[in-house]
This record gives structure tokens, C-alpha cells and sequence, in this order.
């Protein structure tokens, strides 16, 4: 009788990534974690086990075949595992450095029932920069064209993932992006050492190789409606202009000079390169007190920024418990590293300014935790008589953001939520208007990168079943 295979042996912890030393890297924007090596990459690759039911590829909002692509990385044939992610997935290089693996493909995979999950996300990272440094990336042949036209709305990762799909299935699709520069959320929003604007860029660049067409600077709502494009020949309309009204919380001294949104404060230093003043001439307030509110991955990204950019001292406000923070784990790991101070439990209550209209202190209440609210997490209740003043002179407020009425406004018959985000089916990205679609944070409301990508991609099935249906 053969003797039975032994059984293998999983490894129970990942593979470590090795990052920038947290005092160095708070004096510069270069990218904080580093990636793997090859041979880290195929050890890492190597603890999969090749479950039958791959629960990973459901956890996964685009589908991707993990455990094809990780196969190929152990055998060391990198080429075929960047094949084959790209074919569900445009942007692997972006998704591998912001999407939250641990709450997606990662949380669901069969090690982490005992140890650690396999670090997809840092596997495909590794795959798609292997892509951009060692090979010349290899678009798939343009199918025969069907003379069907589709226009986008939005380059962010909905609109580069609804255009990507269906360029490939030969139809003409045009992204109408309203910036200077194409990939939304990811150029305006996520700072340089989180995610390279360079890397952005190559991903958009792949986008464009497929076939589509960017129109930069084409702001829809002004230069051309919604109405507008389908009178000019388009079959159907995705809208995935994201959300990116700034959100305030109305407290007294909010209008002082050197209080900013989260929005503005992040796009003039990322998209607008103020970090680096004078080289580029967009200034920005450098703050020896910062103080940030909020406790989501843009107020880390924030209160981060700041430190880059000279602060003393750098605070995050919030009103829950860490336990409650939004933030990924490791974005708060990291700010703590850096030498960010968590002022938890604590909500403000106005802002003070000077004679001279600048802020200099935020005036705070201790809060404590009560019964859960609609979000499941417990409501902070105020202490009475905690009332407290901390010295700074930049706030930022970084505590959400709201739908921009501009397209909704000038669409007639689009139906929008009390909070001004569209109304969409979350299948199908239908609206409430015949051929126009929608997806990502316009109907979510802010939410994560993959999740916009995933409702692009099942807005593209539903484009493609309307344009052919016409």
C-alpha cells in the first residue's frame, strides 16, 4: 500500500514587511512600508493552502481568483500571477497598498482560524509593482468594437473599474474627470507616503492603454449635463463622482483662519504637491499644534500630514474609544509610531480664536460610552463639567463627507437620498433615470476603494446588458 502524503504543515504567521523607521519617515512623504522581496513573496505565497472552496474569492469585492494567482507566485512565476489578477482587477498595484485585506479576502481566509491570514493584499502588491518594474505591462488584444458609446464620470476607482470592464468588451467609453490630474480619491485624497501618486499614475496609464479615453478638466454639471452626453451620442451615463462635499460640525469658531476641511487640507498637499512649497507654489498652513477630528483613515492621513509637515504636536480627537475607531489598524499603529497623541473620548465643543481672527485652542468635553447606536457602536455620552482647552493653531476636521449636488442638480429626474447621495440599486447600479448608473461613495457615501470597485463592476455587467439590449 503507498505510503500517504504527509500532511504540510501551515505556517501560522506572515511573512513581515519591512517599513520606514518611524523617525525618519515623519521628516519626509516616501512610502512607509517597502513591500517584499522575492523570496519574502514566495514564502508568504507559500502558506496558502489551496482551500476547495476558496472563501477568499468570495470575500472578494471584484472577484479576483486568489488562489490561482497565489500558486503562481510560490512556483515564482510572477508574470502569470499579475495575468491573472488583472483579470478581475485594473488597479492591483493601488488595492495591494489601501484596500482593508484584513476585512475583506484576508478575514474569511481558513489560517487565520489559527494564526495569521495569508497577506493577499501584500501579495498582489508585490505582483503588480514586479509588473511595473520588470516587465512592460501586456493589455489583452481589443476586441472587435460594437459602436456602443458609454461615459464615465469620475476617474476614481468606481470609474477606472466600470471603464476598464467595458473597453474590454469593446465598447467606447470616455472618463470625464473634473481635476487636472485622473484617479479621484486617490490623487486628491491619500497621501504620498500611503500611496505614491507615481503608482496612481501607471495604473491610470494601464486604464488608458485599454482603450479609454480621458477628458481631464470637464467638470459635468457645467461644461455638459447628463443630458448633454446622451444628446451627443453616448448609450448610457456611470456616475462615480464620489463624495466630496466637506462635512463640518457646526460648533462655534469653525470660519477662524486655520481651520480646515480634511478635503481641502489633503488635496492642497497631495494633489496640489503643497508639501512641497516653494517648488510648488500651493501654500499650506504648517501648524506647531495640530489637532484632527475624527477617527477614520483620512483623519490618520491627516493628523500624518501634519507631522510630515512640521508639527510639535499632533492629536487626534475622537469621540469614542479606540476600540470604535474606523481607522485600519495598521494606519493607527502607524500614527502612533510617528509620535501621534490619541485624545480619546473626547468631543469638541467650539473653537477659539485670537485678536487677529487665527485659531489658537479647541475647547473639548471628556465623553463616555453608552448604549449602541444605529451604527452598533456605543453613543458617547458627555461628562458634565469636563469641559477642557487645548492649545493649537490648525484644526482639521476630518469627520466625513457629503454628496456634491452638482451632477444630481442638473439631472432631472435623478432621484438622491435626504443626505443628497443617488439613489442606486446596490446589484445592478441602476438609477432612477433610464441609462444612467451610479456607484462608489456617491451612493455609499465615503466608504473604501475595493467596495467602490466592486460596485463598479456590477454596474458594468448591468451597462453592458442595456447598451446591447438597444
Amino acid at each position: 500500500m503507498a505510503e500517504a502524503k504527509p500532511k504540510k504543515v501551515p505556517v501560522l504567521h506572515k511573512q513581515p514587511m519591512t517599513r520606514q523607521d518611524p523617525q525618519e519617515r515623519i521628516h519626509n512623504f516616501y512610502e512607509v512600508a517597502l513591500g517584499y522581496g522575492e523570496d519574502q513573496a514566495r514564502a508568504e505565497a507559500n502558506r496558502c493552502l489551496q482551500c476547495k472552496k476558496s472563501p477568499c474569492v468570495a470575500g472578494c469585492p471584484v472577484e479576483i481568483d486568489v488562489p490561482s494567482f497565489v500558486a503562481s507566485m510560490k512556483e515564482g512565476d510572477f508574470a502569470a500571477a499579475i495575468r491573472k489578477i488583472k483579470e478581475k482587477n485594473c488597479l492591483p498595484a493601488i488595492c495591494g497598498r489601501v484596500c482593508p485585506q484584513e476585512d475583506q479576502c484576508e478575514k474569511v481566509c481558513v489560517l487565520g482560524v489559527k494564526g495569521e491570514p495569508v497577506a493577499i493584499g501584500r501579495l498582489e502588491r508585490f505582483a503588480a509593482d514586479y509588473e511595473i518594474e520588470e516587465m512592460q505591462p501586456d493589455p489583452p488584444a481589443r476586441p472587435a468594437p460594437t459602436g456602443k458609446r458609454v461615459a464615465v464620470v469620475g476617474s476614481g476607482p468606481a470609474g477606472l473599474t466600470v471603464a476598464g470592464d467595458l473597453v474590454k468588451l469593446g465598447h467606447e467609453v470616455t472618463i470625464f474627470e473634473a481635476l487636472h490630474r485622473a484617479g479621484g480619491v486617490l490623487v486628491y485624497g491619500i497621501p504620498e507616503f500611503r500611496l505614491p501618486k507615481a503608482i496612481v499614475q501607471k495604473e491610470v496609464d494601464y486604464v488608458a492603454s485599454l482603450g479609454v479615453e480621458f477628458r481631464l478638466d470637464a467638470v459635468i454639471g457645467k461644461l455638459l449635463t447628463v443630458d448633454d452626453l446622451f444628446a451627443s451620442g453616448y448609450q448610457a451615463v456611470f456616475l462615480g463622482n464620489g463624495a466630496g462635499l466637506p462635512t463640518f460640525m457646526n460648533i462655534p469658531g469653525e470660519n477662524l483662519n486655520g481651520v480646515y476641511s480634511a478635503n481641502e487640507y489633503l488635496t492642497r498637499s497631495n494633489l496640489m504637491k503643497a508639501y512641497l512649497f516653494p517648488e510648488y507654489d500651493t501654500p499650506i498652513i504648517r501648524g506647531h499644534n495640530v489637532a484632527v477630528v475624527g477617527g477614520g483613515n483620512v483623519a490618520m492621513d491627516s493628523v500624518r500630514t501634519a507631522l510630515r509637515l512640521g508639527a510639535d504636536n499632533a492629536y487626534i480627537i475622537y469621540r469614542r474609544s479606540r476600540t470604535e475607531m474606523p481607522a485600519r489598524y495598521e494606519e493607527i499603529e502607524n500614527a502612533g509610531e510617528e509620535g501621534v497623541q490619541f485624545l480619546m473620548l473626547t468631543n469638541p465643543v467650539r473653537i477659539l480664536g485670537d485678536e487677529r481672527g487665527w485659531v489658537k485652542a479647541i475647547e473639548c468635553l471628556k465623553m463616555e460610552l453608552g448604549e449602541p447606536d444605529e451604527s452598533g457602536r456605543r453613543r458617547p455620552v458627555p461628562v458634565p463639567g469636563s469641559e477642557h482647552q487645548i492649545p493649537v493653531d490648525i484644526v482639521v476636521m476630518a469627520i466625513g463627507n457629503g454628496a456634491n449636488p452638482l451632477v444630481a442638480s442638473s439631472t432631472p429626474g435623478l432621484a438622491v437620498s435626504r443626505w443628497g447621495n443617488i439613489i442606486a440599486d446596490p446589484e445592478t447600479g441602476q438609477t432612477s433615470k433610464e441609462g444612467v448608473f451610479a456607484g462608489g461613495d456617491i451612493v455609499t457615501g465615503a466608504a473604501t476603494v475595493i467596495l467602490a470597485m466592486g460596485a463598479g463592476r456590477k454596474a458594468a455587467r448591468a451597462i453592458q446588458s442595456f447598451v446591447q439590449g438597444k
